[in-house]
């Protein structure tokens, strides 16, 4: 498309693009269900155990399914909807079987005890104790309990607890010269120019622009302003919108794809969604996740092969990138779209172990 073309309609794309707040539809409601339903095939033994822990207290039991719903309702992924409360439902069988019986009676000690108890207790997939990982789910579980309990004005809990230093998050965090690897092999990833070109329009939106995997695929064409040099992410954790800035080099790789790629697409006109397959239709999580993977077959670095890249891990990368470079902690939280400067912290224990 003609340079002139290109302005003209990414102006237009800019004047459409103004935030608004969009409500799921029946076919979003479909997907979620179909989603929901993999994720409960999928489970873990350690999962489908504490799901099957029955609760007698009803207090509880009501609490846990509102607690679900406030998930649902502020846009959580799918999988944070659906395994958080079967988190908290391990908590709330524990204090059943201490004989606590009201939220009002749990305290920091109370906190404490419980997560000793996790501490030890076995882990029913592998054998051993459960993973640093799986402690600070149950950890990220409560907090999220406890903010809940917050909104809903009742009497909260302190939960005073030091995340576990993961090191598989730090292994998996990329260093700048293996994502400079990442987007080189998007020259020859595919016989297809179009695929060629969306691999690399990918990598910006999840690397350069830190997006989360739904609010990359939730992405439309009119999100991508051009002439401001930004991204609206509309679908943002608690349906919370903000802007994302792009550099120069990331805009011309969008503008690349968006006006001379994706028309290849059969369908491309008849759709708003920026990233698509061949069939016209919206790209899914497990389909960025797959095309990361392919990419990383293509490396000749073997320590970058060995690694497991997935969106969220160029998230965790771009973070610590501009963290390593100076940035204000708070203003990678508002990059990152975080409501906590606690989930931002997080990077700065990395940047300690790296």
């Amino acid at each position: 498309m003609p340079a002139t073309n290109r302005t003209r309609f990414s102006s237009k794309l800019n004047r459409e693009s103004q935030p608004t707040r969009n409500l799921s539809t029946c076919e979003d409601n479909r997907k979620k269900a179909s989603l929901l339903s993999v994720l409960r095939y999928s489970i873990t033994k350690n999962t489908y155990r504490m799901k099957k822990l029955k609760l007698q207290n009803d207090s509880y039991r009501l609490l846990l399914s509102d607690f679900e719903q406030w998930l649902d309702i502020l846009g959580y992924n799918e999988k944070t909807v659906y395994y958080t409360p079967i988190f908290i439902r391990e908590f709330f069988h524990w204090l059943e079987e201490h004989n606590i019986q009201r939220l009002e009676q749990i305290t920091l000690d109370t906190v404490k005890a419980y997560y000793k108890y996790l501490g030890e207790r076995s882990n029913q997939r592998k054998g051993g104790g459960l993973s640093k990982a799986y402690l600070n789910k149950h950890q990220n579980a409560l907090r999220k309990f406890r903010e809940y309990l917050q909104k809903q004005g009742a009497r909260t809990f302190k939960v005073h607890l030091r995340l576990e230093k993961s090191e598989s998050a730090i292994k998996d965090i990329l260093t700048q010269s293996e994502v400079k690897d990442l987007f080189e092999v998007t020259s020859y990833s595919s016989k297809h120019e179009r695929t060629r070109l969306r691999d690399k329009a990918i990598l910006v939106v999840l690397y350069s622009c830190g997006l989360r995997r739904t609010e990359a695929i939730s992405l439309d064409v009119r999100d991508i302003l051009f002439d401001a040099g930004r991204v609206l992410v509309r679908k943002g954790k608690n349906y919370k919108e903000r802007y994302v800035p792009i550099n120069k080099h990331g805009i011309i790789i969008l503008e690349d794809y968006v006006f001379e790629a994706r028309p290849m697409y059969t369908g491309s006109h008849s759709t708003e969604a920026l990233f698509i397959n061949k069939y016209g239709d919206r790209l899914h999580g497990q389909n960025l996740s797959r095309r990361l993977q392919h990419l990383l077959t293509l490396v000749d670095d073997e320590i970058l092969r060995e690694k497991h890249i997935t969106p969220h891990c160029l998230r965790h990368s771009i973070a610590t990138h501009l963290l390593q470079q100076g940035m204000k902690i708070e203003d990678i939280q508002q990059f990152l779209g975080h409501s906590s400067l606690k989930s931002t912290q997080i990077y700065t224990h990395l940047l300690e172990l790296l």
